[in-house]
């Protein structure tokens, strides 16, 4: 949920979502059409979906994966969740890089210098790493990158991973986004009435219902679009 998304956004979605699919079991076995209304107000609902398909896969295996080298075997885990989930639910001492880390380190070991790699942080990371509580430690540098480090230019503009968000205003994941959330509301409808009732133009409009329906967010049954 944290993903692109800032955290006073994510608090109170968070304690809904885990109230509503409280076990491993009942979010993979839940109506995917219920895990996107839950998802609703976070944006990305794509992760709603590897989240669901992430718990369906613990099921099959039969166990919580522990490490983060099989962590990212699971759908839409990528390096920097698996990381955060050794670290945080197990407290395993791994490497680890999200933005606020990024921020830190940047700061006090590359103060002069532009275009910073990944590459050339993680050693550090690996090195100050206080591995009797790794937990704790991460939380600090998280808190101390999003907090204590405001009154300073952000340093992960002079790394070479930084790029700036593109304007949401127009964009597809806008369509995508209203499209969703209407049909969260309206069970179904046709093409001519999403079109009414959101307003864009319609070869957008279909270009991203397409979309939808393939990535399996929608489904269309005949005329009738719905969440899948």
């Amino acid at each position: 949920m944290l993903q692109q998304t800032q955290v006073d956004r994510v608090m109170e979605k968070y304690h809904r979502f885990i109230k509503r699919f409280p076990t491993v079991e009942k979010l993979a076995r839940a109506k995917r059409s219920s895990v996107i209304k839950a998802w609703q107000g976070l944006g990305y609902n794509r992760r709603a979906i590897y989240l669901q398909q992430a718990a369906q896969e613990i099921i099959n295996i039969g166990r919580w994966p522990k490490t983060a080298e099989a962590l990212q075997t699971l759908s839409g885990v990528g390096p920097y969740t698996a990381a955060a989930v050794v670290v945080f639910a197990f407290n395993s001492p791994v490497t680890m890089i999200e933005t606020n880390i990024r921020r830190v380190f940047i700061h006090h070991f590359f103060p002069n210098r532009t275009r910073v790699t990944d590459r050339q942080l993680l050693p550090l990371i690996t090195d100050t790493l206080y591995r009797k509580n790794p937990r704790l430690w991460y939380s600090a540098l998280m808190d101390y990158g999003a907090i204590a480090l405001q009154h300073v230019t952000n340093p992960n503009r002079r790394s070479r991973q930084y790029t700036r968000q593109s304007p949401f205003t127009g964009s597809d994941r806008q369509i995508r986004g209203a499209i969703i959330r209407l049909l969260t509301v309206e069970r179904r409808l046709t093409r001519a009435q999403i079109l009414r009732r959101l307003g864009f133009a319609p070869a957008r409009l279909q270009e991203q219902l397409t979309a939808l329906s393939a990535e399996g967010f929608v489904r269309q049954t005949r005329q009738l679009y719905s969440l899948a």
